[in-house]
């Protein structure tokens, strides 16, 4: 059953400033003196009134606290060099792109827009990777021009890049990404290690590609990436795939190639609701680190950068979505829906993964659940539930809403679904809101519609 804020442990105990993926909340969340939600120093509901829901809001103080965890994590239990890089797929904007920058991080991309909003944002390409399995021309160039290590995932990039790159020129940095092998318990569509995957090299066609890649003016291969999940809560996983990887290492540097950087990916789970367990940041970067470190030192091998890439674990408990509440429905003796001013287009998680989350009312956070309602959206879709047989106060229009854990894969995966426009964005600390994303109006979605001439005098 999807959980309330009503029924957790009060605030002060829920707060973990050293592994934030742990936390059900933002670290900085707070009640006032009246028992109302505060975040970064911001009332909610007041957030809410000013900026119009839905609202997507981001603690600044969070996501630091995230960036620092992993890099002071890396730095204790790993003896080589190392680099945390924010898999910004999980949340691309120029604030994220700008705090990762400005706490040392690196960044992965996997399209143009995402270069160059990290780019743009003031992150240096020497430490972005740029990912994908169908990259463009487009793509590979402009990572090639700002310097990002681009990750090859197929025989498609490396053709490209070959007859993109001159002989004579600088040669693209490249870092090999192949399929280990290992299988986790998460969802379906977001196991990406386990062989039967879209992304990455076969693990049989390793040797073949490293060897043809041997002597090529136009390419310098310098890492090797693997990755195999997303949302997990094991650590075992974690140990199997450093083995496998300093394999890939022996191998490729016993054929000539100064592979440097050993990337093995995210995959941090966080806690949505209670029930969930995920390892610490310290934990993790530790099980990892001690694992490559040992996996290499078996095979006589000189420590690589270690390199992985949080993006759920370092965003998600860092934000929250405000909604407000508006149409009731009740059916006797089968169920309530209760509707929101949001939905499917703003947060399709759950209806894509049947993913859970926590929320809670902003005013009346600690209010005893006095009835179980669906929580629904306002699109045109019955699977459009956000939250189901929650337990939450009777609720009055206007109510402000407040769904935790949302900093990661809801603004990203956002859509104008039935020409809804996409919520705006705020970044909160020390009693401060800022716009970090403007609201989209109705008028934007036809911002890009073309009607043919020949339409025009049927009107």
């Amino acid at each position: 059953m999807t959980q309330t804020i009503a029924s957790l442990k009060p605030f002060e105990a829920e707060r973990d400033t050293s592994s934030p993926n742990r936390n059900l909340a933002p670290i900085t969340t707070a009640l006032d003196g009246e028992d109302r939600l505060v975040i970064g120093g911001c009332l909610l509901s007041e957030l809410a009134q000013r900026y119009g829901t839905p609202l997507y809001v981001l603690d600044e103080d969070t996501v630091r606290a995230t960036c620092l965890a992993y890099r002071d994590a890396l730095q204790q239990h790993y003896p080589g060099t190392s680099l945390p890089v924010y898999a910004s797929k999980a949340n691309s904007s120029l604030l994220m792109s700008s705090i990762a920058a400005a706490e040392g991080l690196g960044l992965d991309a996997v399209s143009a827009g995402e270069l160059l909003t990290a780019l743009q944002g003031g992150m240096p390409g020497e430490r972005m990777v740029l990912h994908g399995n169908n990259k463009n021309d487009e793509e590979l160039l402009l990572a090639y021009d700002n310097n990002v290590t681009v990750v090859v995932d197929n025989q498609h990039d490396l053709d490209r890049l070959k007859a993109l790159i001159p002989a004579d020129a600088e040669p693209a940095r490249l870092m090999l990404r192949f399929t280990p092998g290992i299988e986790c318990h998460t969802h379906e569509y977001i196991r990406t290690g386990h062989l039967d995957s879209k992304f990455g090299f076969d693990p049989d066609q390793l040797e073949p590609v490293l060897k043809s890649l041997i002597g090529q003016p136009w390419a310098k291969l310098t890492g090797l990436h693997a990755h195999i999940g997303s949302q997990i809560f094991e650590l075992e996983p974690h140990r199997d795939l450093a083995a496998v990887m300093a394999d890939a290492l022996k191998l490729a540097r016993d054929l000539g190639h100064p592979v440097e950087d050993l990337n093995v990916g995210g995959g941090l789970g966080i806690r949505y609701t209670e029930s969930d367990d995920p390892p610490s940041i310290d934990r993790w970067v530790q099980v990892v680190a001690e694992a490559v470190t040992k996996a290499c030192r078996d095979r006589g091998l000189e420590l690589p950068r270690l390199m992985c890439e949080p993006g759920r674990s370092l965003v998600a408990t860092a934000g929250v979505t405000l909604y407000s509440v508006g149409s009731r429905k009740t059916i006797p003796g089968i169920r309530t829906y209760v509707a929101i001013d949001g939905g499917m287009s703003d947060n399709p998680r759950p209806i894509t993964y049947q993913s859970l989350y926590t929320c809670c009312l902003a005013d009346r956070p600690l209010a005893a659940a006095d009835e179980t309602v669906n929580l629904v959206g306002k699109h045109c879709e019955s699977g459009d539930v956000l939250l189901k047989d929650l337990p939450l106060p009777t609720t009055r229009t206007g109510d402000v809403v407040t769904v935790f854990a949302t900093g990661a894969y809801n603004a990203s995966m956002s859509s104008n679904y039935n020409r809804i426009p996409r919520p705006a964005a705020v970044v909160v600390k020390d009693g401060s809101s800022e716009l970090v994303q403007k609201r989209e109006q109705p008028d934007d979605m036809l911002r890009y519609d073309v009607l043919p001439e020949r339409f025009h005098a049927v009107r």
